[in-house]
């Protein structure tokens, strides 16, 4: 067994950043490498860990005018361009992770809503909810909704044929599967139901195609969950924080569903600055990845992620990759953009 699968199986009986990180990378499996060709503004948060989560909004109507929504967590939310220049910044606080949805009804009208989870309060969590404007590139606030005791963490958002739904991840491990409707003059909240994994959790993604929803627990690996509100609590690993595919921590989870079952599913192995591929369709392991350094740098100690296949521009023809970068030196910290070909090419997979 190697030290970091001693690690895990013996209950982290030393945390992953005590084993250097050659060792990490040495115990792992092989990742191939890629290249970001672009990145974003640094957030304004300097010296210290602040950027944490992306979502990309595609305009279907002129791909290169597409959006990237990020936290600063601690200071609120960018709008970033495609060219990686700020396009607005929602004074929001203490704001975590995010998610978007397009053609969500808002007060009378269709339009892409924004969700974050909101910490300003420790104990009590809480989700912002914000109108993008795909014109201007400017944040709108909704207000927000109560999603549970406990410090908010990670964020979803998920729909089916009984409504909108925001899965709130707690920094404990509970998720909180909040009922939303942003069609009024304030939005509303309910907590449907809850669930819980064991330890600190955080990233997660919802398929609306199959109604499965992935948490990283950063301790313990990747599970699964039924996303419906009627649906079993019980959840289902599909892959452990062994060293090998995922070090610890595991961090953001990010989906690219493809045609009626297919697609990928990214998660952000952080303890090794590398990101581990799933296919959709049967939850098998693809592959591996890193960002290497390059004409705007690697990516090192990844939170969130985010993955939207399709046409987005000369520059990203085939889809879309976005990762934080935790080390950004000189500047502060920022994300980082990747070209779907790249890594669809350097995995060995269509794209």
């Amino acid at each position: 067994m190697t030290a970091l699968g001693a690690l895990v199986v013996g209950g982290c009986a030393a945390s992953t950043a005590e084993i250097p990180l050659e060792q990490r990378i040495a115990n792992a499996a092989p990742a191939a490498t890629v290249q970001a060709a672009g990145e974003t503004a640094p957030v304004g948060t300097a010296a210290v860990d602040a950027a944490d989560d992306p979502a990309i909004w595609r305009n279907p109507a002129d791909p290169t005018a597409s959006l990237i929504v990020g936290t600063d967590k601690k200071a609120g939310v960018y709008v970033y361009a495609l060219d990686g220049k700020v396009r607005d910044f929602h004074d929001a606080g203490l704001v975590n992770n995010v998610d978007l949805r397009s053609d969500v009804a808002i007060a009378g009208t269709a339009g892409i809503l924004v969700a974050a989870s909101d910490r300003n309060d420790p104990v009590r969590a809480r989700i912002a909810l914000f109108r993008l404007d795909p014109a201007t590139a400017r944040l709108a606030s909704l207000g927000k909704v109560e999603a549970g005791a406990g410090e908010a963490y990670g964020i979803c958002l998920f729909r089916d044929s009984t409504g909108l739904y925001a899965f709130a991840v707690l920094k404990d491990g509970t998720i909180n599967q909040v009922r939303i409707d942003v069609d009024g003059t304030a939005p509303v909240g309910r907590i449907v139901r809850s669930m819980k994994l064991g330890t600190q959790s955080e990233g997660c993604a919802a398929d609306e195609r199959t109604g499965r929803l992935y948490v990283a627990e950063e301790d313990v690996g990747l599970w699964r969950f039924d996303a419906a509100a009627s649906g079993s609590p019980a959840p289902v690993q599909i892959a452990a924080a062994d060293g090998r595919n995922i070090v610890a921590d595991a961090e953001g989870v990010a989906i690219a569903p493809a045609g009626a079952r297919g697609g990928y599913l990214l998660v952000s192995s952080q303890g090794d600055n590398a990101y581990a591929a799933y296919r959709l369709e049967d939850e098998a392991y693809v592959g591996r990845f890193r960002i290497a350094p390059g004409s705007v740098g690697s990516t090192e100690e990844t939170d969130g992620i985010d993955l939207a296949l399709g046409d987005f521009g000369p520059a990203y023809p085939g889809g879309l990759f976005v990762a934080q970068d935790g080390a950004n030196a000189p500047a502060a910290q920022n994300f980082k953009l990747v070209p779907w070909a790249s890594i669809a090419k350097a995995l060995g997979v269509p794209e």
